[in-house]
């Protein structure tokens, strides 16, 4: 359809969303497409009960409540461009709410286990170990997404002043700071890892990304899962690590910490408070696990 074409224009053009959400919006669009012309559904005629018997099909056929969330969120700002461009007189999902979800809270590390990971880690041997520390303290340190980390060049860095101007989401830039300790695992990889890495990339020695694979070249996201699984394997923290948990963890423990909350929204590049609120109650989940486990007659009952 050209007004699906149109939208993605709109979409990489003019609002410059990433092809991954790109291909995801399309994605959406097509499933409800496809469902209301085997309903002999115009587009003009879609209404609410058109759009209720498609959220029941697709909760039947399996779709969670959050990805039917997601679809109406799509769905919505397409209709809104359809309806701006006048191929439509009116967008129904607007008086459409969304089905409520469940509250999924994200698993985080006790400060104990990531000293432990990060002790077990550096009694490594091999040749890679500086490269993964340097990973795993920087992704526990400034709470960068994976896609962030990988794309990371030493011209945005400040090491000196512990600061990494980061283009994250929509292609906004914040600037991320990272702890002194991970400063020095910096230090030391630039000095005495990354080079012997970069010699290794036979066509290109000016490679400005802060971490190289194995071949010298930019490391790739699902290299740093590899790498994640295979810490795990050389240390025997079996934690089920990979980049959004320490994400999570970085922000649980800013928040124990004392941290503001719009400061650690600011920090993780999220643009609503609403997500970032999800780690208030994180704490609270940990604080009750902590008493449970903790005090003396949490688990008694007086009869």
């Amino acid at each position: 359809m050209k007004e699906i074409d149109l939208f993605i224009e709109h979409l990489h053009y003019d609002l410059n969303y990433s092809e991954k959400t790109i291909k995801s919006y399309r994605n959406d669009i097509e499933s409800f497409l496809f469902f209301i012309f085997n309903q002999g559904i115009s587009i003009d005629d879609v209404d609410t009960q058109t759009i209720r018997n498609y959220l029941y099909t697709e909760m039947q056929n399996g779709k969670s409540k959050t990805t039917c969330c997601h679809r109406i969120a799509v769905l919505r700002h397409f209709f809104d461009f359809l309806l701006d461009k006048e191929f439509i007189h009116e967008n129904c999902f607007l008086y459409i709410t969304a089905p409520k979800k469940d509250v999924r809270y994200p698993e985080v590390l006790y400060i104990e286990q990531v000293e432990t990971l990060l002790n077990r880690n550096r009694l490594r041997t091999d040749g890679l170990m500086l490269r993964d520390h340097a990973i795993l303290e920087l992704l526990y340190a400034s709470g960068l997404r994976v896609s962030e980390l990988v794309n990371v060049k030493l011209s945005n860095m400040d090491v000196r002043n512990r600061t990494i101007r980061v283009l994250g989401k929509g292609r906004k830039e914040r600037l991320v700071m990272f702890s002194k300790s991970c400063q020095a695992t910096l230090i030391d990889y630039l000095k005495n890892s990354r080079d012997e890495l970069l010699r290794r990339n036979k066509s290109d020695f000016s490679l400005d990304y802060l971490f190289l694979n194995s071949q010298g070249k930019q490391l790739s996201t699902r290299g740093v899962q590899y790498i994640l699984e295979d810490i795990e394997n050389k240390t025997g923290c079996h934690y089920g690590l990979h980049p959004h948990l320490l994400r999570h963890t970085f922000a649980t423990h800013l928040l124990e910490g004392g941290a503001d909350l719009r400061v650690i929204q600011e920090l993780l590049g999220h643009e609503s408070i609403n997500t970032t609120q999800i780690y208030t109650h994180v704490t609270e989940e940990a604080m009750k696990a902590q008493f449970n486990m903790s005090h003396p007659r949490a688990k008694k009952h007086d009869n």
